[in-house]
């Protein structure tokens, strides 16, 4: 069963590049023109979209959390709800960055946490809808985004095999364009939690749905061995500065991180190639020098009957190879051979 999410203009299989998301989340601290510079930086960096978190906050919170009291380096209110509300953008801001993705030719959508949200972002016309690891287990807002027909991608942090089949049993019956990324809820994920073989896991366990990561680690090898294991969707913090405050900046991807993660996705497909062993054209100049084949041994007179002994390995590698020595021994020559001189199957009786 062959597997695939179209999202924009770009079909995701298999045989494709990774498909990579520079997650900006709330990294532009309620700055829409941060925001913008950080939606061109990832286009530059060659990511192929950029995505923003979308909450309609009163709905979304009880109103203790949303009223209890939030203070810190990383906060932006005095409660956390006055926090969410500093950092969040509405239906111009999305818009507007909508229309510059679109001119720096990149895909822009945004994770929904709620009802509310999936029907903005639907109204807004995204290509896609992010579910985050929270809403794994929330299957109806899963449904409800489903049903939206706008292809889902879902993070699958902080769940058991149990849930993600659960979700994923959910969404397909109502919406075949999906995404199942592994993830582990950890800012930052350290190598040893990351469990990247359970890719190879939802892969067979999914065959018809693309699967990909949602890395929250510092570095890029991880990614780069999820593709390997058939990743084609690579989730990654974007920032313009690790430095700044905010509490996911610091695991974020700097410009010239994300640059190098792209180009490593790239030559990772590169380098998987074909399954198909094969002689390779650009192996040709190698084997010929490396190689060996069958050369008399010494001067050989024509009705001679070849013996082990008459028979010389050497290179070049440009005539009968070793393996078919046993198919020489004991047939007569039907012309001299000079020694090193190539022996033909066709001088034989």
């Amino acid at each position: 069963m062959s597997r695939s999410i179209t999202i924009g203009n770009k079909t995701i299989t298999d045989s494709a590049d990774a498909y990579v998301i520079a997650e900006i989340g709330h990294n532009h601290g309620g700055d829409i023109g941060l925001a913008a510079e950080l939606v061109r930086m990832a286009a530059e960096s060659g990511a192929h979209a950029a995505k923003l978190q979308k909450r309609d906050n009163k709905s979304l919170f009880t109103k203790a959390m949303y009223n209890q009291p939030y203070t810190g380096r990383n906060s932006y209110g005095a409660t956390y709800g006055l926090h969410r509300e500093a950092v969040e953008f509405g239906e111009k801001e999305y818009r507007h960055l909508a229309e510059v993705a679109a001119e720096a030719g990149i895909d822009f959508f945004s994770t929904a946490f709620d009802f509310n949200s999936v029907d903005f972002l639907a109204e807004l016309g995204v290509p896609a809808i992010k579910m985050a690891s929270g809403d794994l287990t929330n299957t109806p807002l899963l449904a409800y985004a489903a049903k939206t027909g706008i292809p889902l991608i879902i993070s699958t942090g902080g769940a058991g095999m149990a849930d993600v089949r659960r979700a994923v049993e959910t969404i397909l019956p109502l919406n075949d364009q999906l995404a199942v990324l592994q993830c582990t809820a950890a800012y930052p994920a350290t190598p040893d939690v990351l469990n990247l073989s359970v890719i190879s896991t939802y892969r067979e366990e999914f065959p018809g749905v693309v699967v990909g990561l949602s890395g929250h680690d510092v570095e890029s090898e991880s990614s780069v061995i999820a593709y390997s294991l058939g990743a084609r969707v690579i989730e990654k913090h974007v920032t313009l500065d690790r430095s700044m405050p905010g509490s996911d900046h610091h695991f974020s991807l700097e410009a010239g991180h994300l640059r190098d993660l792209v180009d490593s996705l790239e030559r990772t497909r590169r380098s998987l190639g074909s399954p198909v062993k094969e002689l390779l054209p650009v192996e040709a100049p190698a084997l010929h020098k490396m190689a060996k084949k069958l050369v008399a041994a010494r001067d050989l007179a024509a009705g001679e009957i070849l013996t082990v002994e008459d028979v010389a390995i050497k290179s070049p590698g440009d005539g009968l190879r070793p393996y078919v020595l046993d198919e020489l021994v004991g047939r007569p020559l039907l012309v001299p051979l000079a020694e090193d001189e190539d022996i033909k199957l066709d001088d034989l009786g």
